[in-house]
């Protein structure tokens, strides 16, 4: 549960701190620059308008990353008005946002929701794009015929189920079933999953279950009445399946990632006795987690994921990945390597 970060200053406000205190420029200087503050701050320029430097961090939370037609697709948390999109063809050379509309692949008005656009997850399914994502911490699916967008609805309503949930994250097995794996915010924040069904319009709430929810000691240093267990991601290596998830407050240092297993889709799960498995420990970063997992142009897996701004600022949050995989044992661990975290930056 992402609330994107406020920014620093309000927008079209101009700082001539710097101007003001050069006493070496000319008068006229300084009204001149007064001057065209004062025109900027009633006339600001689109965030799209403005150039972006060369090697600038992405700034998105829950981020994920979908691999089509060997292009690559970001999107996360960050926009006040829908969900942003970056491209790379490699993982390191990324543009944009590039959205078809002015950056966004989804956008306010085009689909359910008015305000806290949370967690997107992109989906393929019989030709069409899907965007399963949170919205007025309710859950809504949209559709596109491009990564790109727009991702629109024909009725913009969410999904069916009570109360409020989010985080969605939809799962097609081998056998062709699908899944929705999401948080309800009941008692905390808990992982449960359902049926999708198969023309994902909505889930079977009939076979609603829940997967998990925070309880170990690791997955609530704060040791709060509202334990969070969020941002899940299932996938299936031989005969078991995978859920990744994410605990503890996104604004805790010690927001980390841990896995469960299962024989079944439907579960019961099994949490891993070596969790955390991504953490400030092996990062060196504050507030790790919420991601997503895909495999890379050089067949490895890796987990895009979020990290504090800094070791003293929360947002905005930083995007990075670093890779993964399944170990020799037998049932296989999930192991991170260490070396290869790092954060994604837009180039110009």
């Amino acid at each position: 549960m992402q609330k994107p970060a406020k920014p620093n200053r309000l927008p079209g406000f101009c700082y001539l701190g710097p101007v003001m205190q050069n006493t070496r420029l000319p008068k006229n200087t300084i009204i001149v620059a007064a001057l065209l503050c004062f025109v900027a701050s009633y006339f600001p320029l689109k965030a799209s308008a403005l150039p972006k430097p060369v090697g600038d961090t992405i700034l998105l939370a829950d981020p994920t990353i979908f691999a089509d037609k060997g292009m690559y697709y970001l999107y996360g948390t960050g926009g006040r008005n829908g969900f942003m999109v970056y491209q790379s063809a490699d993982l390191k050379t990324w543009t944009g946002p590039i959205g078809k509309r002015d950056g966004y692949a989804l956008t306010k008005g085009d689909s359910y929701g008015t305000q806290g656009f949370w967690a997107p997850q992109i989906f393929k399914q019989g030709g069409k794009y899907y965007m399963a994502y949170t919205a007025n911490e309710h859950i809504a699916i949209a559709e596109s015929d491009s990564p790109l967008g727009p991702f629109t609805q024909k009725e913009l309503k969410p999904i069916s189920g009570p109360g409020k949930q989010i985080d969605p994250f939809i799962f097609k097995d081998t056998n062709g079933d699908l899944y929705m794996y999401h948080v309800r915010l009941q008692k905390g924040n808990r992982i449960f999953m359902a049926r999708l069904k198969a023309n994902l319009s909505d889930i079977d709430t009939t076979t609603t279950k829940e997967c998990l929810h925070a309880e170990l000691p690791w997955e609530n240093t704060a040791k709060t009445d509202w334990p969070v267990s969020e941002g899940p991601t299932v996938l299936k290596h031989g005969k078991l399946y995978y859920l990744l998830y994410s605990v503890n407050d996104f604004r805790n240092i010690d927001y980390a990632v841990g896995y469960a297993t299962s024989a079944s889709p439907m579960g019961p799960w099994k949490k891993a006795e070596d969790g955390p498995i991504i953490s400030r420990q092996n990062t060196g970063a504050n507030g790790t987690g919420h991601g997503d997992v895909f495999t890379g142009p050089d067949g490895k897996l890796y987990y895009v994921l979020h990290t504090h701004h800094s070791n003293t600022k929360v947002g905005e949050r930083k995007t990075a990945v670093i890779a993964i995989k399944f170990d020799k044992s037998k049932p296989a661990k999930i192991v991170v390597d260490k070396s290869t975290f790092r954060y994604l930056e837009a180039q110009k």
